[in-house]
Formats: structure tokens, sequence, C-alpha cells
């Protein structure tokens, strides 16, 4: 009988651990999400995030919490929203790009970093090779180095006379230097004339275009930065209005712009998701090899086109991967 009753004292025992377990809150992941443009700037990019997540089965607000963060294209914020994300100890930090990667790996060297895109993660010194990370830090890079020639390839099929071309850039923008080479590689190859010019402020970009009409600019070739990127609409109206064909790195401009063509950022803010989910159960970022761009995209405004009087040939329109009419 003694026996008996310790067994059903343990039995009891046992059951309560089970039950006080089983009404233990499951932790839920935190993910800080850092940009340095607005939100509403960058809809498509976050919606495609979120989807990814979604493919992984998380649901924001259930079962992960992603802290919003965005410096609203004022790059000297971004120190302090970095150092407020760490404060809130989330799993993992997601940064939008190369100019947030830097503030974010000064802030933490422990947190989990998911480049969301990066033109040179290795020269920019964020990992140490793209097959071995080897710090806190992986994720996705834009690293292709064509696409400057196949932009001034674009240019040069709908302007068959191109002989000068103004690229517009940012010197502050990790990754502007290399851009830049590619370009001049390009340029000599299609026997044009380029002409850089600095965009550091919303400020200099009427200057910019003032100075590309004065030396006679044949188009122009744009460069992301979050600067541009912010001012996207004013520099697409600055060239329509001074009637030159441009062609920018993102769709996003071609709202109002002529022509983009690049990387796809959707597909690689869709596969970021992948690398939050690995790192949720367990990954290090350092054994995360950072994924190289699989998908271009060409995307051709014609209303734009017929504004500043230009004729795309039906060979580019038929390699576009969308046609705004």
């Amino acid at each position: 009988m003694r026996h008996s009753s310790r067994w059903v004292i343990i039995l009891i025992t046992l059951a309560s651990i089970h039950r006080a377990e089983a009404q233990q809150p499951t932790k839920v992941p935190r993910i800080g999400y850092l940009t340095a443009v607005s939100l509403s700037a960058q809809l498509l990019r976050i919606e495609a995030f979120r989807q990814g997540l979604r493919d992984l089965d998380y649901v924001e607000g259930k079962n992960i919490i992603i802290e919003w963060r965005a410096a609203d294209g004022i790059p000297d914020r971004l120190p302090a929203l970095a150092a407020e994300l760490v404060r809130l100890k989330v799993d993992i930090v997601v940064s939008g790009g190369p100019t947030v990667t830097r503030p974010v790996k000064e802030a933490t060297t422990t947190i989990p970093i998911v480049m969301t895109f990066d033109n040179d993660p290795v020269g920019n010194g964020f990992v140490d090779s793209l097959a071995h990370p080897g710090g806190n830090i992986t994720g996705l890079s834009t690293l292709a180095p064509d696409i400057g020639g196949k932009q001034l390839e674009l240019l040069k099929e709908i302007i068959p006379q191109l002989t000068h071309v103004v690229v517009l850039g940012t010197s502050t923008q990790a990754g502007n230097a290399q851009s830049l080479n590619e370009i001049e590689l390009a340029a000599r190859a299609f026997k044009v004339q380029h002409q850089y010019l600095d965009v550091k402020d919303q400020k200099d970009i009427e200057s910019a275009f003032q100075a590309a009409h004065k030396g006679h600019a044949d188009a122009i070739l744009v460069l992301i930065s979050p600067v541009i990127f912010s001012e996207r609409t004013q520099i697409a109206e600055l060239a329509a209005t001074n009637r030159l064909p441009a062609i920018y790195p993102w769709p996003e401009f071609v709202e109002d712009g002529l022509m983009s063509y690049g990387v796809r950022v959707t597909d690689l803010d869709r596969r970021t998701a992948t690398y939050v989910h690995k790192i949720l159960k367990g990954a290090k970022p350092s054994d995360l090899p950072v994924e190289q761009p699989t998908k271009f995209e060409l995307v051709i405004n014609l209303k734009t086109a017929k504004q500043i009087g230009i004729t795309i040939p039906q060979r580019v329109l038929a390699r576009a991967d969308k046609v705004i009419k």
C-alpha cells in the first residue's frame, strides 16, 4: 500500500511538471529590420520579405515579431537605429543594404546579421568570402560585374548615336567605386565617353542635370544609393524634362522613368527569409554561404519613351520582363 501511494505521488508530480511545461509560452522570435530609406519607399521589397516568411509558415504578430526601423534617407540616423535594435535584443537583424550593414556590424558582433543585398560583401569587409562568411554576417549579394555593360548596351540599342553618357552615383555609397570601374570598362568597349556626377544630397540632383545638359549628354545611367532612391521621382522628372533617356538599376524608378535593368531585388528580399529561417533553426551565419543573384529584369515605360521622343526597338521590347504602356 505504501509503494502504491508513492507511485501515485510520483505520477501526480510528473503530470504537474508536464502541465507546467505545456503552459510555458513559446518564445516568439524577434527580428530587427533596418533600412536606409523610408518603409513606404520600398513597399514591394518589404512585401517580398513578408511573403518569403509566409512561405515558411511565419506569420507576423503571431509566431514572429518584426521591429521595423527606417532612416528615411538620412544615413546619419543609422548608427542610433542599429544600437536601438541591439538594445531590444533581437534574434536577428535584417540589413536593407550595404549602407545599413556597416553601422549594424559596428553595433554588434554577436547578433546574426542577414544582408538583403550587397554589391561587394568581401570588398566591403562584411564577410571573409562568399562561400565561408566567417563572422556574424551572411545573406545575399548583388555582385554581377557585367550589369554596367548590359545597361550601356541597352542605351546603345535605343540610341545608336550614343557617344556621351552621364553616370549619377553617390561616392559614399559602398560599392560605388566598383560599379564605376565596371562602367568604365564597358564604355571603352562601346567607345562611349562617360562623365561621373556625384549626388551626395538632394540639392546635388538639379546641378547634376545642369552639368549633363551643358556637357551635351546623350543619356543618363543611374547607380543606386539611398539618396538617389529617395529622390527617384525628381530624377525621373528631370530626365524627362531634359529629354534625356535614362536607365536605372531598379524597377521602382520606372514608375516615372524610362527603363531599368538590374538584379531583381524583390527576389533577394524573398530569399532573405530563408536565411532568417535557417538561423532561427540553429544555423550559424558563418556557415551559410552568401548567395549571388540569379534573376535579373528589364522594365520599360513606353509612356516615358513617347514623352521624350524615343522609339524603343522591337527587339528590346521583346526582351523586357515588363512593359508599361
